[in-house]
């Protein structure tokens, strides 16, 4: 049988950087497959180059037995392939209709069709459980909304091979559900999937072959059904990765850290929680019930229609961004792109964000930035996160997802802050980052610090919180102590199926 994707001793290059070297990668036609690694080992440059998207130092792919000679995404969507990427390639100002068909437009009377584009993008929406409303700017969408529009993007243009770069990153479990549904349904009508991610438990459920990457060579090649998620883990890290231990409950005599009382804005609606000292507090909730407005609220990035704010008994209200900093919070931001760095400037300047008071050079009375003292700082974190590559000046945008997230959290913890707002802070890690993640905060936790962590992940939120509350319709609805907190007990309120009382 010819393979529907056959990837030839693939070399990608980065000026010295060796990012993929020597892969070779078959996939059968109407097959899953898997392609799992921590990151930086190389597996999005990979899906990138049988795109067309990252440029060749040697090798060659083969799509349904024919060779594309020079692959760029044109010619790769013309063999039928589609990607959806982890990084979203949209454009902001234009409606989810307009960049679905972007490039392949209806036309009427020689002018683009709004009316059937809109239609178009509608249908497919529902057919597909992905619904979004088609007349919307993408700037005013969420993280999850937006991946949505990358998925009808590429099932708009019909392609049969499909590469998916980490496709639920941003999904909660309802939809990640309907998702994988959609998944079976395409390859029931022949097509087949690449997909790159970190969930070992969808690679189980959903897939029939897996790859292991690691530091850009191919380590493993497993069959699904023959082999177990520890075994997957193993082969990706090199050792076995553990759990922390269930959190015991706070005394609720500990002083209280962070307070809101009556808060809206947005989509947030009269919010009120209190968060103590040696305390995680979850966030649960599907995607687009006011979790991004509660994050924004709180670390000071959008104005409150009502409500006050307290750290750590002080009234920050109306506090401007810099002072919540110097006052104790840290924030991760759900989307670290737009909120969390600047891709074109470097790690160690990245690092500098928000810290330049810590690094004021005694020369220059003081204007200057002591930058030797910034380089050493950088790489120390670089090796305490495990960041690769570990250069300093390396542009943070050549650096995969995890490893990006993996700076933004490490440079608002270097100030060991009193409340950590951690929104999605595992999004698009592997799993033995999100293992040395979750220790990070638990041990702020245990230093007497406390954490808000918003997460679309429920075993993240089930393993890490002391309490889990649920937002839904901008509401919290339910606080649930540890002891009764269970996926089956959260889902239903995080759908508006259940309810009771506010702990």
């Amino acid at each position: 049988m010819t393979p529907a994707v056959e990837l030839r001793d693939i070399a990608v290059h980065f000026g010295p950087v060796v990012a993929v070297d020597g892969v070779s990668l078959t996939v059968a036609p109407g097959e899953a497959h898997a392609l799992v690694g921590e990151n930086g080992a190389g597996k999005s440059t990979l899906m990138r180059a049988l795109f067309g998207l990252a440029p060749l130092a040697r090798g060659e792919v083969w799509i349904h037995g024919q060779r594309l000679l020079r692959p760029t995404p044109e010619v790769a969507l013309a063999a039928g392939v589609g990607m959806v990427h982890q990084h979203f390639m949209l454009v902001e100002p234009l409606t989810v209709a307009e960049n679905v068909v972007l490039g392949r437009e209806p036309i009427r009377k020689g002018l683009f069709d709004r009316d059937r584009a809109r239609a178009e993008v509608r249908a497919l929406g529902e057919r597909y459980g992905l619904r979004v409303d088609p007349d919307r700017p993408i700037r005013d969408l969420s993280v999850g909304e937006r991946q949505r529009v990358e998925i009808l993007k590429v099932l708009y243009r019909g392609a049969q091979i499909l590469v998916l770069d980490e496709p639920t990153a941003v999904l909660t479990p309802p939809e990640v559900s309907e998702l994988f549904t959609l998944l079976a349904e395409l390859r029931r009508s022949g097509a087949t999937l690449l997909i790159v991610t970190h969930k070992l438990d969808e690679v189980m459920a959903s897939t029939d072959r897996v790859t292991v990457l690691r530091r850009g060579r191919v380590t493993g090649e497993l069959e699904t059904r023959n082999t177990t998620r520890e075994a997957i883990a193993h082969a990706m890290v090199g050792r076995d990765v553990g759990a922390l231990p269930l959190p015991s409950s706070v005394p609720s005599d500990r002083e209280s850290l962070l307070d809101l009382h009556g808060v809206s804005a947005g989509r947030l609606t009269d919010v009120s929680l209190t968060l103590r000292a040696g305390e995680i507090l979850g966030i649960a909730g599907v995607e687009g019930n006011g979790q991004t407005e509660l994050g924004e609220a709180i670390a000071g990035l959008c104005e409150l229609a009502s409500g006050t704010i307290r750290l750590a008994g002080s009234d920050i209200t109306h506090a401007t961004v810099a002072e919540r900093r110097r006052r104790g919070l840290a924030h991760v931001p759900e989307d670290r792109h737009r909120r969390g760095l600047l891709l074109d400037l470097s790690i160690a300047e990245n690092f500098l964000l928000g810290r330049t008071q810590h690094y004021r050079a005694k020369s220059w009375g003081g204007l200057g930035i002591d930058r030797q003292r910034l380089l050493d700082d950088t790489t120390r974190l670089l090796e305490r996160f495990d960041v690769r590559p570990a250069d300093p000046e390396v542009l943070v945008r050549s650096l995969s997802g995890g490893n990006q997230q993996k700076i933004v959290l490490g440079r608002e913890l270097e100030n060991d802050p009193r409340v950590l707002l951690a929104a999605q802070p595992t999004r698009g890690v592997d799993i033995g980052a999100i293992e040395r993640i979750h220790a990070e905060l638990d041990a702020l936790r245990k230093r007497g610090g406390a954490v808000l962590l918003i997460s679309a992940e429920l075993d993240e939120l089930l393993a890490l919180c002391d309490r889990i509350a649920v937002l839904y319709r901008g509401r919290i609805v339910a606080t649930l102590a540890r002891s009764d907190a269970s996926r089956e007990a959260l889902g239903p309120l995080m759908t508006g199926a259940g309810r009771v009382e506010v702990a």
